[in-house]
Parts: structure tokens; sequence; C-alpha cells
């Protein structure tokens, strides 16, 4: 007979699996943008739709002690007139963050550059945020993606890197160009080396999309075993790893190696999401480690979304039962 707890996980998987399909699904993220009841639970995760409301967010987290990477929301972009569109947006956020005096820091993804038209496309639009970053001494990390775009990603990656560029003075600094991770899949201990073995920044997450056993781990104990052994490899090996977790277990892990192992506070840093665990976001500055939010903004926030809500479910039942009413009056 299963046990209580065994029910529950079964239970939190299943509603993860259908919440990471449903934000594929189009046709639902067009009803959710124009259903008023999603806003509100919408910003607690995503710091507005434009460059206007998102410069004062930056400022509040800047004010705390945090530091910020700026998302512009997008992905799977299918016409390349949006993908340019895309990397244009980039470029104004660049901009306006050198001329605010914020942290010079933004994530982007392929899909949204154009990877699915064109790797050569993909490659263009981010070496034009890339030549920006240059110009206004700014970081970019390049997302990880589904499984299937990992090869491509990481030769994006490679090929956009600058070269010849004098080491900045602290080393969360750009201009440089770093790489995601995800623990979840079994090829990231070869990856993880090969980053290492490059010089590369690595930002260690768990996964977000729903992946096939074959290449991913299925289990959340394999996970978690996963990311806590590639993310002590890369704080003993790497340059600048970002932890990126909000798991408590292996934040305080870290912290516990770190200290026994004389690793350096200014050597890597934390990353959560905005929005989540904020307690511990301030926890983490208020005893001196290095914290980053990831700040997304932008109108089309339906996938970042469901990913959050796949990651934490407690919430579903309220939005999906509130926007089916809507549907129903429409």
């Amino acid at each position: 007979m299963a046990t209580k707890s065994a029910v529950s996980d079964a239970a939190e998987r299943a509603m993860r699996s259908t919440l990471l399909t449903l934000s594929h699904r189009h046709a639902l993220g067009t009803l959710a943008t124009r259903v008023p009841i999603t806003r509100p639970m919408v910003r607690r995760f995503v710091a507005g739709e434009t460059l206007d409301e998102v410069l004062p967010a930056i400022g509040r987290l800047g004010e705390q002690g945090m530091h910020t990477t700026v998302d512009v929301l997008g992905e799977s972009v299918t016409h390349e007139t949006d993908a340019r569109a895309a990397s244009a947006r980039y470029l104004a956020v660049l901009d306006a963050l050198a001329a605010g005096g914020h942290d010079r820091n933004v994530s982007c993804k392929p899909s949204q550059m154009g990877l699915a038209i064109s790797p050569a496309l993909a490659r263009e639009n981010i070496g034009a945020i890339v030549a920006r970053a240059v110009e206004t001494g700014a970081f970019v990390r390049i997302d990880m993606e589904a499984h299937a775009t990992t090869d491509a990603t990481l030769a994006l990656w490679q090929d956009v890197r600058p070269t010849g560029l004098e080491p900045p003075v602290d080393p969360a600094d750009g201009p440089d160009v770093g790489i995601v991770i995800q623990a979840a899949l079994r090829r990231s201990d070869r990856d993880v080396d090969a980053i290492i073995e490059a010089g590369g920044r690595v930002r260690l997450c768990k996964g977000a999309y729903k992946e096939p056993s074959e290449v991913a781990y299925p289990e959340k104990a394999e996970v978690d075993e996963a990311y806590g052994r590639l993310m002590i490899r890369l704080l003993r090996n790497s340059r600048y790893p970002a932890i990126a977790t909000h798991d408590v277990r292996l934040i305080k892990r870290a912290v516990q190696v770190a200290k026994a192992e004389g690793i350096s506070r200014s050597s890597f840093e934390f990353q959560m999401l905005y929005g989540v665990r904020r307690d511990i976001q301030e926890q983490l500055v208020g005893a001196g480690w290095r914290v980053r939010v990831y700040v997304p903004f932008g109108g089309q926030w339906y996938p970042y979304f469901m990913r959050r809500l796949a990651e934490r479910p407690a919430n579903v039942s309220f939005l999906l039962r509130n926007m089916w009413r809507e549907r129903g009056r429409g």
C-alpha cells in the first residue's frame, strides 16, 4: 500500500508534468494574457511588461544589496522579424542599464533569437547583443532550454564569446558571456567538465523542462544528487559559478563547503528568481553572500509563468478555476 507521502509526491509530479505540457499551448497562453484575474499572480514572478516598469524593480533590488540579471521574456520564435526585434529589445535594455547605473547583466534564450529558424540567425542576433555588452561592459548569459537544443546552445556560446579582453576587476562583471547547465540532464557532468576546461562561467540550475527519462533523471532525489555533485565541482574548480537554486538544503551545503574549504564569498554567487523565496534572498544577503535575482519582464510571460507554477503548484487550482470561469463568460 502506497504511503501518504508517496501519493503526494506522485500527485505533485503529475501536476508538474501537466503544467509543463500546458506551457506550450499557445491558445491557452493567449487566453491567460487576456484574463485580468491572472495579473496579480503574474506580477509576483514578472517585474512588468515594459522597460519603464522593470527599471524601478531593479533599482529596489539594488537598494536591498542584491545584484540582478534581466530577461526580456519570449521564446520559440518562428519568424525572423520577431527574432531581430527581440535582439533589438536587448540592445535597448543594455543601454538603459548602463545609463541608469544598474547592474549590466542580461540573460537571453536562443529560441527567442531564432535558433529554430537558423543557428546562423541566432548567432547573428546574440552576437549583436554581445557586441553591445562589450561596449557597455556588460555580462550576457545564454539560457539553456529543452535538451534537444543543448548542443546548438553550447555551440552558440562558444562562437559568441569575446576574446582578447582584459578580465574585469570583479569576476562577477563583464564583458563576458556565460552559459547555463541543467543538473537534471544526464549529460551535464561532461558538459561541466568541458566548460571548466574552457574557462567558462556556468549558472547551474536544476532544469525546468519536461524531458524524457532517457536524457534526464526522472526522480527528484536523483536531480538533487546531481545538482549537489556538480555544484561542489563548480565551487572548487570553475570561474565564478552561479548557484541557481531555491532549495534550502543545497544552499546550506554550498555555504558549508565554501566555509570549510576557504572558498571566497567573492568567487561565486547564488542566483534566485524574482518573486521566489524572497526571505532566503534577504537572509543570504544579510549573511554577506552574493545574491543575483533573475528579473524577467515583457508581454510574453505565459510559458515562463507556467514553468514557475510547475515548480510551486499550490496556487494552480485557484488560477485555473478562475481562468475557466472567465472563458465561460466570453
